[in-house]
């Protein structure tokens, strides 16, 4: 669980289900005929909550779908 957001707002994710999501994303990717994908899996297994929320976002990844309610 992190907080995430731009400026001033913020929401509260579930950083294992994007973390997931993204493996399921990339791996998918790499057995669709894109191989170099095994290093985009390599870094998201190990990425930091913030790391993962900039990898999520950089592809596209809508942040809503993972906000936990508070």
């Amino acid at each position: 669980m992190i907080k995430a957001g731009k400026g001033k707002s913020f929401m509260t994710v579930d950083i294992d289900k994007i973390r997931a999501d993204l493996i399921d994303y990339f791996g998918t990717a790499m057995t669709g005929g894109f191989p170099m994908a095994v290093v985009d899996l390599a870094k998201i297994e190990t990425a930091s909550a913030e790391e993962v929320v900039q990898i999520a976002l950089k592809n596209g990844f809508d942040l809503n779908k993972y906000v936990i309610s508070e």
